[in-house]
């Protein structure tokens, strides 16, 4: 059945063209009155076939865009603050960023209704980040200039999910494939595959590995590149989406589905990953045209946003609770006859950042779920009591006009911590002093301030209520390696700085500099992978090696070093039996991954001794049939 066709059969000559974006419909008319008043017969149309539909003024009717930027200024009040107006000509979008969008929209939309009446435009609002982000500006101007070539992408999209458009089908088998994260951190990459669909969960790399260890799987028969229908992507930490720019690299043009977030997250760490490359003298494994081509191919849903993917497979995100963005991917295949989910990396407490993980779901017979610290021992101590401590310390480390470094990732827990530290400075648990940021964390705060309504309730309100967190006068951004020296060769103060593992990035070479001083204090409080020079720290090591200009160094480690597990933006092994004790409706199958393999066994034996359910922890390369 052709959708395209049974959908302009009933307009009845009033639509020009009609196309798919993805898959969602768009009708373009050069009916000025019916592009006004269609919305009810539009609406209908929906109600019947259950898929998104848009109505857009053919370019024909369209105003001029210096007109049309004319007219937006005279609607909209000055006080929304608009910093640009982007023209997707091609799509007869107009994007709208302004730093209080709610003022663009209107009470119930009555702005955008007017900017629509009156230019034909369809506008899109967009929040302008609180903190300029290049990246962010960079992005959006790949998908709106002059873009026919997303148009013609989003198209493709939609004939090869249609193409056996049939709402009856039921297929028969599914089953996946894991190519990386099976009894192991890093490399995260599931293979989906039904008869009519090849679908990849996550693209990670393995960044405290060495040699094809850092890399998922592709050399088997199962997976062919160019018979890949999609790639889904649950959060933006390197271990879940690093490789995904060498895909493009290698030849891949299909989709990549994620949220708003996880795509300028993404983009921004896997520049800061060649930039890394380069540093340590090695040939970057993809470069910044790879990058641009997976924004290009990329598209967004926020949560609780169904959409198909596949002809058999469709797709909803769901918060995760353990980054900016970060999902749990809920597939419901073959037209419901099995309904997966995948958590990725997931978080089922509440903290400053973020509100909990989604527990409850439509159906759910299958679950992949991560188990990073799904051992017994893995027990972590409640978040109140080790933020006590974790101020505690660094209050003693200043009192003796020491320095505190806090290696982090740059996405999520580096987050958390500010807040922390920012809250303790203002209420005078600790004294006001500087605290820098070096690395890629001040970009990816930049992008928290774009996207508040993936954030908690009480920061959300903060950012709202212009009480933004993230602006804060305490923060000061470490842009340069004089900058770098300044703050090493200075008084007492906080060092926020990427890697959390130590390996490479800015953490380096504060640790070099710190390590001696016996005053001074590091808090490990994120996953250290084992190789990593985070994990030798974390287990004591007195002397350790690391490589600089000269080459390689023995380095005494004088300074305190402490783990801080309470703090992890992981669920700990509570929480995970927690959330199968809670999720609705219970699953009939739990698959362990994301995890060392005494953890990822661990955890299965305790849920399938718990819930009675089955159990699997599969080796990378194995394969599990689901239906």
């Amino acid at each position: 059945m052709d959708i395209l066709k049974n959908v302009t059969g009933r307009l009845h000559g009033k639509i020009t063209e009609a196309s798919f974006e993805g898959a969602n419909i768009v009708l373009y008319t050069d009916h000025e009155n019916f592009f006004k008043t269609g919305e009810r017969t539009i609406k209908e149309i929906v109600n019947d076939i259950k898929k998104r539909i848009e109505l857009r003024a053919d370019t024909k009717i369209i105003l001029k865009k210096e007109k049309t930027e004319e007219e937006i200024k005279k609607i909209v009040p000055e006080e929304a603050g608009i910093t640009n107006i982007l023209f997707d000509f091609h799509r007869s979008i107009v994007v709208i960023e302004a730093k209080k969008p709610g003022l663009v929209i209107g009470k119930q939309g009555s702005i955008l209704n007017e900017i629509k009446a009156k230019t034909l435009w369809t506008p899109y609002v967009q929040r302008s980040p609180a903190i300029k982000s290049k990246i962010t500006e960079n992005i959006r101007e790949v998908l709106y200039a002059n873009n026919n070539y997303r148009r013609k992408f989003l198209n493709e999209i939609g004939k090869k999910i249609y193409k056996e458009w049939n709402p009856e089908k039921v297929d028969s088998w599914v089953r996946l494939t894991f190519l990386g994260g099976g009894r192991q951190v890093g490399r995260s990459c599931i293979l989906l595959q039904t008869p009519n669909s090849k679908i990849l969960l996550d693209c990670g790399i393995d960044v405290a590995s060495h040699g094809t260890d850092k890399f998922p799987v592709f050399d088997i028969p199962e997976f062919d590149i160019s018979q890949l229908d999609a790639v889904i992507i649950s959060h933006a930490h390197l271990d879940h989406v690093g490789l995904l720019p060498y895909l493009y690299k290698m030849g891949y043009k299909g989709p990549c589905y994620m949220t708003l977030p996880t795509r300028d997250i993404a983009a921004l760490l896997s520049l800061d990953f060649i930039g890394v490359a380069y540093k340590q003298a090695a040939q970057p494994l993809f470069d910044s045209k790879d990058i641009k081509e997976m924004v290009k191919h990329s598209i967004n849903t926020g949560y609780n946003e169904v959409t198909d993917i596949a002809p058999d497979v469709r797709l909803t995100f769901y918060n995760s609770g353990h980054v900016l963005g970060g999902s749990l991917v809920h597939l419901n295949i073959g037209n419901g006859a099995h309904n997966l989910l995948y958590t990725g990396d997931f978080k089922y407490a509440r903290t400053r950042l973020l509100d909990p993980a989604i527990s409850n779901f439509p159906r759910v017979e299958t679950v992949i779920t991560e188990s990073t610290y799904g051992s017994k021992m893995d027990i972590l101590p409640p978040r109140k009591q080790t933020e006590e401590q974790f101020i505690q310390m660094v209050k003693e480390t200043l009192d003796r006009r020491g320095k505190v470094l806090l290696p982090e990732l740059g996405l999520g827990h580096a987050q958390e911590t500010l807040l922390r530290m920012e809250e303790a400075m203002r209420t005078g648990e600790l004294p006001k002093i500087p605290i820098y940021i070096d690395g890629m964390i001040w970009d990816i705060n930049a992008i928290h301030t774009a996207y508040p309504d993936f954030l908690s309730n009480k920061i959300r309100s903060q950012i709202f209520a212009d009480k933004n967190p993230f602006l804060s006068d305490v923060f000061s951004r470490v842009g340069s390696a004089q900058e770098r020296k300044q703050v090493i060769e200075g008084g007492p103060c906080i060092v926020i700085a990427t890697s959390g593992m130590l390996q490479g990035g800015a953490s380096v070479e504060y640790f070099k500099n710190f390590a001696d001083n016996k005053d001074n204090l590091m808090l490990l409080s994120c996953y250290q992978g084992p190789g990593s020079l985070g994990r030798q720290l974390q287990e004591g090591a007195q002397k350790v090696v690391v490589e600089d200009e000269s080459g390689k160094r023995e380095i005494e480690v004088k300074m305190k070093v402490i783990l801080f597990s309470g703090l992890s933006p992981h669920a700990g092994r509570n929480e995970i039996m927690s959330y199968f004790n809670n999720m609705k409706p219970r699953p009939r199958k739990i698959i362990v991954d994301h995890g060392e393999v005494s953890k990822s066994l661990d955890l299965a034996s305790a849920l399938y001794k718990l819930n009675r359910v089955e159990t699997n922890v599969p080796r990378n390369l194995e394969t599990l049939r689901l239906r």
